[in-house]
């Protein structure tokens, strides 16, 4: 209940910021004034000892990044805060660079995966975390009373400063880490999405003894994610293959998220990721209590991580809450099947840069073939269905669809699960079943939708 009345408050943060079509809606410089300006004063309301907060700005490569990072820099100097301009840098670097630097919070302008006409902004504490649900109510607030802000004036207004030679911190820390790989023998292929890591991937894979072929690192501002990158996984799949290689890594528009294929360019998710990088912190002693994923991950890594002796935290879709889960239940190594990882010794947030380098250090250290481990994993069966239902919420509530569900649960007990939920975004009720046994799981799915359309047609 508690997390239901935050999305209801909650009007303009979404899972990771807030984000628009550039220019349009809720991602207008406008918005970008008055949302630095809300950060400022949600920092001095967290600490009334910093006078003038020092905030580091960074944004990946879309057209409308310059436009809105000049607009969120002129808000946040207006709330008498002091910006610092880092120019393109993933979003995981902003984290490092806050976290390692004497900064009182971060702000990042990207839209992540998203098309080149969306962008977003969202906003890092001074430890270079995400923000809490709680923490983006209380910059909604401020926003939402800024006529009746007090601005500062003369000397109380913030200054800005420029300072690129900061990303080059982050640089180094990851090449320093990639430096540590065994195994550079064999050819990878990279793709940079076209995005803040464009000019990254070079240098980090620089040292690599095997032949590196670089691609999606040509951005013009509209290209970012544009048929490359995590939700095109189709293009690196096809390029290592043509290459050769024995791995393709691809990233998103603001590297915090990624995605690898074997030499055959079949997918290795998230999930295989925390199987092999467990396993290895798990080895070394760096692992906590187990590993942190979402309720979205396959059954099979609780399977294979088990046989290791190690626990699987679920929680619910998002990275701000697989951090959660880590802090609460001690884990250092959480993450989702869709790339994001976090490595709490390594990175305060996902890092695609950090994670990727890290598992290519496990599989090295643990002697995987990287060729096999998609068999050897060996997912289960899932099944998604999206129904149109315009009263959502009215059919959640009906007990008839909440006896189905317990039949269906019943009916997969010990041998899947299921999850029932209604979309947050659009008029859609989502029916997740997973089970090894596909006919079990086609019939969980029967039930639940067999009960939906009986309650609409009851209902007519």
């Amino acid at each position: 209940m508690e997390n239901n009345i935050i999305k209801k408050i909650r009007r303009m943060f979404g899972t990771d910021g807030v984000r628009d079509i550039a220019n349009r809606g809720m991602m207008t410089p406008e918005t970008a004034v008055k949302l630095g300006r809300a950060y400022v004063a949600f920092i001095k309301k967290q600490n009334a000892e910093t006078e003038k907060p020092r905030i580091a700005v960074g944004r990946d490569t879309r057209y409308s990044g310059q436009m809105l990072e000049c607009a969120l820099i002129a808000g946040i100097a207006s709330g008498g805060g002091e910006a610092c301009d880092l120019g393109v840098i993933p979003t995981p670097g902003v984290s490092y660079v806050v976290a390692n630097n004497e900064f009182d919070g971060g702000a990042v302008i990207s839209a992540s995966h998203n098309p080149a006409e969306y962008n977003g902004i969202k906003f890092l504490d001074r430890n270079g975390f995400k923000l809490t649900d709680d923490d983006e109510i209380c910059i909604e607030a401020f926003f939402e009373n800024d006529a009746a802000t007090q601005r500062p004036i003369r000397g109380g207004i913030g200054l800005v400063a420029m300072k690129t030679d900061y990303i080059g911190q982050y640089i180094q820390s990851l090449v320093k880490l990639a430096d540590k790989i065994d195994d550079k023998d064999y050819p990878i292929v990279v793709d940079a999405a076209n995005g803040a890591a464009y000019d990254i991937v070079g240098r980090l894979f620089g040292n690599w003894r095997g032949k590196v072929t670089l691609s999606g690192n040509e951005p013009d501002g509209l290209n970012i994610n544009y048929g490359v990158g995590v939700t095109h996984m189709e293009y690196i799949c096809a390029e290592t293959r043509k290459a050769g290689a024995r791995i393709g890594i691809a990233y998103d528009g603001d590297t915090d998220r990624v995605l690898m294929c074997d030499g055959r360019g079949r997918i290795l998710d998230g999930d295989i990721m925390l199987w092999v990088i467990g396993r290895w912190f798990a080895k070394n002693g760096k692992l906590g209590s187990g590993v942190a994923a979402t309720v979205m991950s396959n059954m099979a890594l609780e399977d294979h991580l088990a046989e290791d002796g190690i626990k699987v935290f679920r929680c619910d879709v998002g990275d701000r809450y697989v951090l959660d889960t880590m802090q609460k239940e001690g884990c250092r190594l959480g993450g989702e099947q869709s790339g994001h990882i976090i490595a709490l010794d390594y990175a305060n947030t996902g890092d695609g840069l950090c994670s990727g380098t890290l598992f290519l250090m496990a599989a090295s250290e643990l002697g995987e073939d990287i060729s096999t481990l998609v068999d050897r994993f060996d997912k289960y069966p899932q099944v998604l269905r999206n129904l149109k239902i315009k009263n959502k919420s009215s059919i959640m509530e009906d007990p008839r669809l909440t006896a189905a569900a317990e039949e269906a649960k019943k009916l997969l007990s010990g041998r899947g699960r299921m999850l029932l939920r209604p979309s947050g975004t659009e008029p859609l009720i989502r029916i997740f079943v997973e089970a090894r046994d596909e006919a079990l799981m086609a019939r969980a799915a029967d039930i639940i939708e067999d009960q939906i359309y009986k309650i609409i047609d009851s209902e007519e």
